[in-house]
């Protein structure tokens, strides 16, 4: 299984991929590694007789800093608590939505104020849930009916967090009574923040990527995790006993990342086009999915049925959900180095 949110704090891959058919030159994407997989744009290679060209990175800071050095790409993948920050950097171009026939088929709920517009910077493409994921035979399901088994002490070192302020803070947020974090106010803040470093000392660990994750819950190290829904299907496939609560009474949250249209891109404006078209088309539901994501078309989601989404972690549910809609720079911002100074003990 592919995972982008896995990639989020990996070492960064710049460079060419060396995808095995032809890569066309008049579009190079700026992605995280595994999204040159040929089955994500089938319908780009169909209309050009080529995939596009890939160029990598591995954290969007690090992108971001390398797009604003000079590096030039046409489209590049982006998280949307990171999208504001790319805006007012100045390296974007609006989408003109009217060229993207599925645009009025996206889910609103994914949307948010900011892109729902005739020109939006930010095309949201692929989600994902991130909940609790925790040991069926060990904790009762009443004990992660609430977000506050994180604090609980009958599993202090038998927790762990992701390390990603995004997530870290969706948490928090739901926890302290917040399912909006774009108008999150400084008390608001203050209290996600004195949340988690309540939790701090429960932790065993910040896990990195989905397979720390899947070995310390496989070994019963970990017994409550906050969690990425592509960990669930996996391992319950793989016959462990890991269940995955979205439903807490805190509610539970959504991650969601598109494409942005970078300024001055050295390619073909058109083909940027049939790039995110290709990816948005109802027909790439059942790929994305088999890799862990919810496509963004509601059309596409709903050819896959019911309970493709049940065993996905992406059902809807009836507890509130937190989006991780953009944000602004200074909110962003706050919460890294809050985050930071959390993990250090602070």
């Amino acid at each position: 299984m592919i995972t982008l949110k896995s990639l989020l704090g990996a070492t960064a891959l710049t460079g060419l991929a060396a995808a095995a058919g032809a890569q066309d030159s008049d579009l190079l994407v700026f992605d995280y590694s595994g999204f040159e997989d040929p089955a994500f744009h089938t319908n780009y290679n169909a209309k050009n007789g080529a995939d596009p060209s890939f160029a990598f990175f591995g954290e969007e800071d690090e992108a971001l800093q390398k797009l604003l050095s000079g590096f030039k790409a046409d489209v590049s993948h982006v998280c949307a608590g990171s999208v504001t920050k790319w805006v007012e950097s100045g390296i974007l171009e609006a989408w003109d939505t009217s060229k993207i026939p599925d645009f009025d088929k996206l889910d609103g709920n994914l949307l948010g104020e900011d892109v729902a517009a005739d020109n939006a910077y930010f095309i949201p493409t692929d989600f994902g849930s991130t909940a609790t994921a925790y040991n069926t035979e060990e904790v009762p399901v009443e004990a992660v009916k609430t977000l506050q088994v994180y604090t609980d002490p009958a599993y202090a070192g038998r927790i762990t967090l992701p390390d990603n302020v995004d997530d870290a803070y969706a948490l928090a947020y739901l926890a302290t009574g917040v399912t909006n974090w774009q108008n999150a106010t400084d008390e608001e803040f203050m209290a996600a923040s004195d949340w988690l470093r309540a939790v701090h000392p429960n932790l065993r660990t910040y896990w990195t990527d989905t397979a720390e994750l899947a070995q310390l819950l496989a070994t019963g190290e970990i017994l409550v995790a906050w969690a990425w829904n592509e960990t669930y299907p996996t391992m319950v496939d793989e016959g462990y006993p890991i269940g995955f609560e979205r439903e807490a009474t805190e509610g539970s949250s959504l991650w969601l990342c598109g494409y942005v249209n970078l300024k001055d891109g050295p390619g073909s404006e058109d083909k940027a086009y049939d790039y995110i078209n290709s990816f948005l088309n109802a027909s790439n539901a059942a790929t994305l999915m088999d890799a862990g994501y919810g496509i963004s078309n509601t059309e596409g989601l709903a050819t896959l049925g019911e309970q493709a989404l049940i065993d996905a972690g992406l059902e809807p549910i009836d507890a509130p959900v937190l989006a991780q809609l953009p944000m602004s720079v200074e909110l962003r911002e706050k919460q890294s180095e809050e985050f930071e100074k959390i993990k250090a003990g602070f």
